[in-house]
């Protein structure tokens, strides 16, 4: 038992997969809790093991179905609380609505603050993630955020690959994460200069940095409809590189990415489990998925025992 009580696991339904690894990964056996609609399609919840003075953690990712997911969390965090749980920390490996972060045009909402409130007001009393698509948006909680980086896994695969690398951003806004990278693959760097016309839409419209006969690896924090991403293989590709793959943390794959990705010139997409693939995503054979659950783990131990979480972060 640590500072903060007995160590709870409790999952919702958007990624059981990944809650299952976690907790074999802890040791710790998920709490038996109902988690299911009514006819009306009101969510019902019901923890079905005591967690009064316990330390819960509440895995659930706000992925497809998003608004499901998102109100199947809060009503956990809410039984939580009113069960007495001593500490209630969300473990939301995709943070979704994270892309609608601020005001581009006038009488819009600023969503992402919006759910952040949701889950602090349900009574989670901090929140672990893995790679919010803006770091910003750890401050519109007024609750402790550890944001983790699924670079640490993506890094163990790209470093076994052969021939000369190149990390590449497909976006000005990338390139500290695509910096990064490049700095722990010790490659040169290159950015994707495009222009976005239309939402989910974008055009590649040249190549800054040298591509020419190397492997191009493109690294971003999602991959939506792809469209952006296929942009990207197809301009890299008439500038000269040999081989292109790409790595993301959070598979949206949402409307035509996967059939994209099938017909498109990329050799590799390789992607974290914080969203579960679907059947389609699954049977593609360009699609390659590598675990966060024994980082996240990890960080729930740390986080449990009152250690440091920024030991992962290296």
């Amino acid at each position: 038992m640590g500072r903060n009580g007995t160590l709870k696991l409790v999952t919702g339904n958007s990624n059981l997969s990944l809650a299952e690894a976690i907790a074999e990964n802890l040791g710790c056996p998920l709490t038996p809790r109902i988690a299911k609609p009514f006819s009306d399609g009101e969510i019902r919840i019901e923890i079905g093991d005591n967690v009064r003075g316990s330390d819960v953690f509440v895995i659930q990712s706000t992925c497809k179905p998003v608004n499901d997911n998102l109100i199947e969390l809060c009503l956990m965090l809410d039984a939580l609380k009113r069960a007495s749980a001593k500490r209630i920390t969300a473990v939301v490996p995709y943070y979704g609505y994270a892309r609608q972060d601020r005001k581009v045009i006038p009488r819009v909402p600023i969503s992402a603050k919006m759910v952040a409130d949701f889950i602090s007001v349900a009574g989670a009393s901090r929140l672990l993630t893995i790679d919010l698509h803006a770091g910003q948006i750890q401050g519109f909680f007024d609750i402790p955020v550890d944001n983790l980086y699924a670079s640490k896994v993506l890094l163990e695969y790209l470093k076994e690959l052969d021939g000369e690398k190149v990390v590449v951003s497909p976006d000005a806004g990338g390139m500290e994460r695509a910096r990064a990278f490049a700095k722990k693959l010790d490659c040169g760097l290159a950015i994707i200069d495009k222009r976005r016309d239309k939402p989910n839409q974008a055009e590649a419209m040249h190549v800054i940095g040298d591509v020419r006969s190397k492997l191009a690896i493109i690294v971003d924090d999602m991959v939506d409809t792809a469209g952006t991403l296929m942009t990207a293989v197809d301009a890299l590709l008439e500038n000269g590189a040999k081989r292109v793959i790409a790595c993301a943390s959070h598979p949206v794959l949402s409307g035509p990415a996967v059939e994209r990705i099938a017909k498109s010139n990329i050799e590799k997409l390789i992607v974290t489990d914080t969203i579960p693939l679907t059947k389609e995503a699954r049977e593609c054979g360009k699609i390659e998925v590598v675990s966060v659950a024994a980082l996240i783990a990890q960080a729930i131990n740390n986080i449990h025992n009152e250690s440091s979480v920024s030991v992962l972060f290296t």
